[in-house]
């Protein structure tokens, strides 16, 4: 979680640097809190399943390999929207002081 509240300072400085539109920061705003949603539902499902099957199991293993992959889903869809958020605007702020 602890990289997660980093990417998500340094994006919010980012686009408060670039003067990102209110549309852009919607989209960031929306993809950075699915990514926390996702690990907090992510976390929360490992705790009960460890609570109520502690020894190994196979479905508690399907279950925890789900809910880790919808972080990984929300992760990935969190990274194409950056891309699509950022590239531009750091692209003309590249040429601006490359001359």
């Amino acid at each position: 979680m602890k990289i997660h509240i980093a990417a998500a300072v340094s994006c919010f400085i980012a686009a408060a640097l670039l003067q990102l539109d209110k549309i852009s920061w919607l989209f960031l705003i929306s993809a950075v809190a699915a990514v926390f949603i996702a690990e907090l539902v992510n976390t929360a499902v490992e705790a009960v399943i460890d609570l109520v099957s502690p020894a190994e199991h196979p479905l508690a293993r399907v279950a925890k390999d789900t809910a880790a992959g919808a972080s990984l889903v929300a992760a990935i869809y969190a990274a194409a929207v950056g891309i699509l958020i950022f590239w531009e605007p750091l692209m003309q702020w590249v040429r601006s002081i490359t001359g």
